[in-house]
């Protein structure tokens, strides 16, 4: 039998991004002992790749701003499909956690009188995003990782997790190994909070790094939580098309922030030609006016560059088919074009967008202050996730929370450029005290041997099957094809029953995988084990695309264009069925009303 290294946490968080991490520090805060398990090493999360900035209404470069009109921004993003609350808590709580994060040392850039500076960015109607040039997902790593290991969290680097463990219906731990030597660890814990980010490396095209394979959300799911929102995947407009190396790394919301625009290969700014109804009050009609807008022109109305990212990506996606795109694929974005209008634009860029010049400069050998990038949409983020309580976050199965990505309801139907990192420090922070306050009320709970053991017989079973079974990276590779192309940015009913029929086949091949080698350094069986969760995170995207006939936010239907106000009324859940196989469940949920002095704040800043 497989033997176990055991250890046993008051507070169990799985993932050390920006989520994970705030998480722990609050837990700790309170007195619990508190473990980290995380998949690569510390400091390598996936939170270093976001660079645009952090949104909070501080008002620091526009005093129109306040949590009021940050709610009501995300909940229009959102399409209005958010969980309020959330959008509440998120609005109110982000500028006193961006302020934490200052006084923990995070180095922010400053206004001329040493203020935090904030920038523009995509479906923010003023400048709210607090940034560290185009480097801020690092720093706030940076920071909260300085702060963190000295509250007395311990973290477990590079272990993958294989199981949650449940007592009952209540978490009782989990299990998993380092990916090292491969050696069995136990991790006995009153509660956990689920921190793992996305499902980007589900898709062939996207900026998500090698960790974002959906493991937290197929953790939760097989242990019996809810999921919501599934249906909505956000693929950012700008990603690298060239050269095929580097295709899909963002390039940051941040340059069109800084008055870059898109041009298809005529050299027109074809996103003044389709304005959503829903922005047109707030949307530049002129170039001139845009240009105004991100020089700081508090009279000016924002370029159609920032509007909301599913509509950018759509309207580029649209000029690549309609044969306007670059020679490679996708658009044109051009900051380069400023030297027209400031003195010194080289030197501007370079300070603005550091990381991106030299992203570009050393992987495709192009100077942005010179010439324009080619970009196009890239998987990116997903609004989906495990369904939690908007105070708590806790999921459906006690003593079990989320924050962060894998966490549903605050984007609703799609994401703003920016909430994303304040997300992880509001919800992180919550999540955490109400972990350790359910650890507090609650006792340690029993593991059961038999599954443990279980557990590992199935994790081994690729050596036992050994090269001459499935090749993992092969059946991972036929997933992200069928994904990218049947499941995409635009999506219809045919191709998704054959992508469903597709993850059924490649599910049995996945059962099927095999691998040579010992436990040590064997990324082949890594891969055997991620493809597994892959399989449930697309299954569900696809049942749940399948299920909303309409188009909204991040989801569009060619078969269903228009917005359908009737499906406005509800969220789409995911369970795992009771019976023998455990079949996936996909159920339309009403909306929770929202108050009236909610609803009076939206009406308000339409």
């Amino acid at each position: 039998m497989p033997e176990f290294q055991r250890f046993s946490y008051d507070v169990l968080v799985i993932g050390a991004g920006g989520a994970g991490l705030r998480a722990a520090i609050e837990a700790g805060a309170t007195g619990a002992k508190v473990g980290v398990v995380c998949k690569s090493l510390l400091g390598k999360a996936h939170t270093v790749m976001a660079e645009g900035g952090i949104a909070a209404a501080l008002a620091n470069v526009d005093d129109r701003d306040n949590w009021r009109v940050h709610f009501a921004d995300t909940m229009r993003g959102g399409q209005y499909l958010n969980n309020w609350r959330m959008a509440e808590l998120h609005a109110r709580e982000a500028p006193e956690c961006v302020r934490e994060l200052e006084a923990w040392g995070a180095l922010f850039d400053r206004t001329a009188d040493g203020r935090i500076l904030q920038r523009n960015f995509g479906g923010h109607r003023y400048p709210r995003l607090a940034h560290v040039g185009d480097r801020t997902g690092l720093e706030m790593i940076r920071t909260l990782q300085d702060h963190g290991i000295h509250t007395g969290m311990e973290v477990h680097m590079e272990c993958t997790v294989l199981s949650l463990l449940l007592d009952g219906d209540r978490i009782a731990g989990a299990c998993g190994y380092d990916r090292e030597k491969g050696r069995f660890h136990l991790w006995q814990a009153k509660s956990i909070v689920m921190a793992t980010g996305g499902i980007g490396r589900a898709f062939k095209i996207t900026s998500n790094s090698w960790e974002y394979t959906g493991d937290g959300l197929a953790l939760a799911y097989r242990a019996g939580a809810e999921l919501q929102d599934m249906e909505f995947v956000q693929f950012h407009p700008t990603g690298m098309v060239w050269p095929i190396s580097v295709r899909g790394i963002l390039v940051t919301e941040g340059v069109r922030g800084e008055g870059g625009v898109l041009r298809n290969s005529e050299g027109r700014r074809f996103m003044f030609d389709d304005i959503p109804d829903l922005y047109k009050e707030q949307t530049a009609d002129s170039e001139e006016e845009g240009w105004r807008y991100t020089q700081g022109d508090k009279n000016a109305r924002r370029p159609p560059e920032l509007l909301t990212r599913d509509h950018v990506a759509r309207c580029i996606n649209r000029e690549v088919k309609a044969g306007r795109g670059t020679p490679h694929g996708g658009v044109f974005l051009d900051i380069s074009w400023i030297k027209e209008r400031l003195p010194k634009s080289a030197e501007y860029i370079k300070r603005k967008l550091p990381s991106m010049y030299h992203q570009f400069k050393q992987l495709a050998d192009l100077d942005i202050t010179e010439e324009p990038m080619e970009v196009g949409p890239t998987t990116h983020y997903m609004m989906g996730g495990i369904r939690v309580g908007g105070d708590s976050q806790m999921s459906s199965v006690p003593g079990l929370f989320a924050a962060g990505e894998v966490a549903a309801g605050l984007h609703g139907a799609n994401r703003l450029g920016g909430n994303s990192l304040s997300d992880l420090v509001v919800f992180g922070r919550r999540a955490g005290r109400f972990a350790a306050e359910f650890a507090n009320a609650n006792g340690t709970a029993k593991i059961d041997e038999a599954e443990l053991q279980a557990i590992a017989k199935a994790a081994l079973a690729p050596f036992d099957r050994g090269p001459s079974g499935e090749n993992p990276y092969q059946i991972q590779y036929d997933l992200q094809e069928t994904m990218q192309d049947l499941v995409g940015i635009v999506r219809v009913e045919s191709e998704m029953q054959q992508a469903l029929d597709a993850i059924g086949q490649l599910r049995m091949r996945a059962e099927r995988a095999g691998i040579a080698g010992n436990r040590e350094y064997n990324n082949g069986w890594h891969t055997s084990i991620d493809v597994g969760n892959m399989m449930i995170v697309s299954e569900a995207i696809t049942r749940a695309a399948l299920l909303r006939k309409e188009s909204r936010g991040a989801q569009f239907r060619e078969d269903f264009p228009g917005k359908d106000a009737e499906w406005g009324k509800y969220n789409i859940v995911i369970r795992r069925g009771g019976g023998a196989g455990g079949e996936m469940q996909v159920e339309r949920r009403a909306l929770t009303p929202m108050p009236d002095e909610l609803k009076a704040v939206i009406e308000e800043m339409k």
